[in-house]
């Protein structure tokens, strides 16, 4: 690399943490009272980040309940040609996850087993062409920068015995649908040359009835349901996100 002012603005860490729940960090507790409904912690893993790595500039604009429809009329306006780091989750909502957990909670085996088709019906067929339309937004705006998309968790343990709650057949097709969401935003981030950071290997051994879980089961508020605690956000997101920047932070520390 040639030294001087090219150089430095190089290695200027600028970075726009956008997305839905999973990256405000709804479960983890400790709210930005100016975030409202978006419920953005101060232990979600975008916090942890910029708090841990000092970002010559952070914006955190990830929000509840986003899909990739309202990421796009209101989170891509955060980014910037100057912009170098982006992380993000979604695509979640738009498959409707929760409407699936609510119907594998209180149906059915069989209506659950629907739900879960159905949803990864959507996750296979229209999902990856509403991601390569976001994806396709976020480079425009910003060229140069490092995009990582980060997966979902396998919310149970793989064969678990003696859990209270859903049956084991709930669990699985629960789980099969995790795997398959993460496949479809995959394949999604490979076509647009991004960075994929599958957390499931961070969760592993620490999903619900694992004995040690790093995520909310049914509880109150009802929206943490089903989302990372602060642990999961600390020691699951967070590490994959670090795995996933350390060309960033090399930049960054060379500066």
């Amino acid at each position: 690399m040639v030294a001087g002012a090219g150089s430095a603005a190089a290695a200027a860490t600028n970075y726009v943490a956008l997305g839905d729940s999973y990256s405000s960090g709804t479960g983890a507790g400790n709210y930005d009272p100016a975030s409202g409904n978006c419920l953005r912690s101060a232990n979600a893993y975008p916090r942890l980040w910029a708090a841990d790595r000092s970002p010559d500039s952070f914006k955190f604009v990830a929000c509840s309940g986003a899909t990739t429809s309202s990421v796009t009329s209101g989170q891509l306006s955060a980014l910037e040609s100057s912009t170098t780091l982006v992380s993000i989750t979604v695509g979640g909502n738009d498959a409707g996850f929760a409407r699936v957990m609510e119907t594998c909670v209180l149906q059915s085996t069989a209506s659950c087993e629907t739900a879960v088709a159905n949803a990864e019906s959507f996750m296979r067929n229209t999902l990856p062409g509403r991601l390569d339309s976001l994806y396709s937004s976020i480079r425009s705006k910003s060229p140069s920068a490092r995009v990582v998309v980060l997966g979902y968790p396998r919310l149970y343990i793989q064969n678990s015995s003696g859990c209270i709650g859903l049956s084991q057949t709930k669990r699985a097709a629960l789980n099969r649908a995790a795997d398959t969401l993460n496949t479809s935003i995959s394949g999604a981030v490979s076509r647009a040359g991004f960075t994929f950071s599958d957390v499931r290997d961070e969760f592993a051994g620490h999903e619900l009835c694992s004995g040690d879980g790093w995520l909310h089961s049914l509880t109150y508020p009802i929206g943490d349901s089903y989302h990372p605690t602060a642990r999961g956000h600390a020691n699951g997101y967070y590490p994959a996100l670090r795995s996933s920047t350390s060309g960033v932070l090399a930049r960054h520390a060379d500066s």
